[in-house]
C-alpha cells in the first residue's frame, strides 16, 4: 500500500486518479472493466487455441487477437488496482512503457485492419491467384512490416517525453499514461509532442484508411461486374466481419483521440471512458463478430468445445 502514501510531487513517479469525477463509482465501474477484459482474453485466447487452420485470412485473426490482448493488458490490470485497492502510483518509467505498449498496439492493429482489406480485395478480385499471392510466409512477412511501422512510428513519443522536465503537479486525470495526458505535465515547450502526435493520427491512421477504402472500391466494383444478384451476396458477405470491426475500431479512436485535444468542452469523464473502450470493446467483440460470420473458425471452435466436453467422443459425435 505504499502507493497511498505517494505524493504527486515525488519526482520518480506520476499519479494516475482513474475517472476524474467517477471516484465513487470506482467499484461499479470496474465491474464492467474486468467482465470485458475476461471475456476479451476468453474470445482471443480461444481462436489462437483453435487456429488449426492455416490460410492467411486465420493467421491475420492471430495477428488482431495478440495486439488485442497485449494492448488491453497493458491498461486494465493497472485500472483495476486503481478502482479495487487506490494504487494510483506509477513510475515515470513505468509510464513511459505503457504508453508505448499501448500506441503501438493501436498503430500495429490499425495495419493489421489494412491487410485483412487487402486479403478481402484478393479473395474477390483475384480468387485464382489467391494462394499464389498471399502465402503465409508472405502473411508473416506483412505482419512483421506492421509491427516495425508502429514500433518505428510510436518510439519517438516516449523518447521525446523523457527528455521533458515534468512540473511539481504529477496528476493524470486518466487510468492509463495516454500520450498527451503525461506531456500537459510537462512544464516545458511540447509543441513537438503535440505536433508528432498529430502526424501519427492524420498521416498513419489516415493512411490506413485510404488504403481500406481503396480496396473495398475495387472489390464493389468487382462484384458489381458479377451478373448473378447470389453471386454479389456470397462476395460481400466475405466482407461483413472485417466491415463490423472498421466501424467498430476507427470511429471510437478517431474521436477519443481528437477530443483529447480539441474538445475542451466534453467533460473529462466522457472522453476518459470512451478512450477505455476502445480497449475493451474491441477485443471482447472482434473474436465474437469473426466467430459469427466465419464459417471455417466458427466451426473449429465447435468441435473444439464438443472435444472439451466429450474426450472420448468419436468424430460423428462432434459435428
Amino acid at each position: 500500500m505504499a502507493a497511498l502514501n505517494l505524493t504527486p510531487s515525488d519526482p520518480s513517479t506520476f499519479i494516475l486518479m482513474g475517472i476524474p469525477g467517477l471516484e465513487a463509482a470506482h467499484i461499479w465501474i470496474s465491474i464492467p472493466f474486468s467482465m470485458f477484459y475476461i471475456i476479451g482474453l476468453l474470445g482471443n485466447f480461444t481462436v489462437l487455441f483453435v487456429q488449426t487452420l492455416h490460410e492467411p485470412m486465420y493467421l491475420l485473426l492471430c495477428m488482431l487477437a495478440l495486439t488485442e490482448i497485449g494492448a488491453s493488458t497493458a491498461i486494465v490490470p493497472k485500472a483495476l488496482c486503481i478502482f479495487w485497492f487506490n494504487l494510483k502510483g506509477i513510475t515515470v518509467g513505468g509510464c513511459l512503457t505503457q504508453m508505448f505498449f499501448l500506441h503501438a498496439g493501436s498503430v500495429t492493429h490499425s495495419a493489421v485492419l489494412v491487410t485483412m482489406a487487402f486479403d478481402r480485395y484478393v479473395a474477390i478480385c483475384n480468387p485464382l491467384r489467391y494462394a499464389t499471392i498471399l502465402t503465409n510466409a508472405r502473411i508473416a512477412k506483412l505482419g512483421l512490416v506492421c509491427l516495425t511501422r508502429a514500433v518505428l512510428f510510436v518510439l519517438p513519443l516516449p523518447l521525446l517525453l523523457s527528455r521533458q522536465p515534468f512540473c511539481a503537479n504529477r496528476i493524470i486525470p486518466h487510468t492509463y499514461c495516454d500520450h498527451m495526458a503525461v506531456a500537459k505535465m510537462s512544464c516545458g515547450d511540447i509543441t513537438v509532442n503535440r505536433m508528432y502526435g498529430l502526424v501519427i493520427v492524420f498521416i498513419v491512421l489516415w493512411f490506413d484508411l485510404t488504403l481500406i477504402a481503396l480496396s473495398y472500391v475495387l472489390i464493389i466494383r468487382a462484384v458489381l461486374r458479377i451478373p448473378s444478384n447470389k453471386a454479389h451476396q456470397k462476395a460481400l458477405n466475405t466482407c461483413t466481419a472485417h466491415i463490423v470491426v472498421l466501424l467498430m475500431a476507427y470511429p471510437i479512436f478517431l474521436f477519443s483521440t481528437l477530443t483529447y485535444r480539441f474538445g475542451q468542452g466534453i467533460a473529462p469523464y466522457v472522453h476518459i471512458i470512451l478512450a477505455n473502450l476502445y480497449y475493451l470493446l474491441l477485443p471482447m467483440l472482434n473474436p465474437i463478430v469473426y466467430g459469427v460470420k466465419t464459417k471455417e473458425l466458427r466451426d473449429k471452435m465447435r468441435k473444439y468445445i464438443c472435444g472439451m466436453r466429450s474426450p472420448g467422443a468419436t468424430d460423428s459425435n462432434s459435428l
